[in-house]
């Protein structure tokens, strides 16, 4: 079953991912202070960062024609297209990110929080974690499919669990409309009870990013989410 298309005009969405990938696109400043043993860090980092390999249009996935360059945060943006989860997501393969994103803030939370919860859970690890997230705001004026509606149909899309295998039917929808043309999905949150989320298809799309806020979250496995395990701290 197909979704409707609908036209989008959206301002302020929220993505959220880890502060240690905000300054530079690199995590590798961190060990060591020497510019030219970064330099080799890094030449050996791009042998095997996705990101780098797709702009250079080595990656299967996704061509180099798709990526943005040249606009304040392309590698935030490209690198949520070329980090693909090894089981994909939701809307996604293995083979191909794509820019997620809640119209709430608190949406984007409760999701991160979930997956992350998740992770801790599979490691056994219950003692408390706390890290870093920067809110990534964009704007949106296009076209997308909407599974907003509650049809029978759409269910099987939006399944909560098990994963991976709750995203077999989703990750086909979303390869369908690929092949369409699709520009994206806007949907029902599945880890918040009211929220909107939606996933872009194409780099190109995601405009007008900005960074926000920074967030960190204490989360700890076995534990309930909710908005006092959040606090907002100063980006230095």
């Amino acid at each position: 079953m197909s979704a409707a298309t609908i036209e989008i005009g959206l301002t302020d969405t929220h993505r959220l991912i880890p502060s240690k990938f905000s300054a530079s696109g690199t995590v590798l400043s961190r060990l060591s202070e020497n510019e030219a043993h970064l330099r080799e860090l890094m030449e050996l980092d791009s042998a095997t960062n996705d990101r780098l390999l797709g702009e250079e249009g080595l990656l299967p996935g996704i061509g180099i024609h798709e990526l943005v360059y040249g606009v304040r945060y392309a590698h935030v943006v490209n690198a949520a297209f070329t980090h693909a989860a090894p089981y994909g997501g939701r809307f996604n393969n293995h083979g191909r990110g794509a820019w997620y994103a809640g119209l709430e803030r608190e949406t984007s939370l409760a999701e991160v929080a979930f997956h992350k919860l998740r992770q801790l859970e599979e490691i056994d690890w219950h003692q408390e974690e706390t890290g870093t997230y920067d809110d990534y705001l964009a704007d949106f004026a296009t076209e997308m499919q909407d599974l907003r509606p509650a049809k029978p149909g759409y269910k099987k899309y939006l399944r909560p669990a098990p994963i991976p295998d709750c995203y077999k039917d989703s990750q086909q929808l979303a390869a369908n409309l690929m092949e369409e043309q699709s520009n994206g999905i806007i949907y029902p949150s599945v880890r918040r009870l009211g929220g909107t989320c939606l996933v872009c298809f194409r780099p190109a799309l995601v405009y007008h990013v900005r960074q926000d806020a920074r967030l960190e979250l204490r989360l700890q496995a076995g534990q309930g989410f909710n908005a006092e395990d959040v606090r907002e701290v100063k980006i230095r």
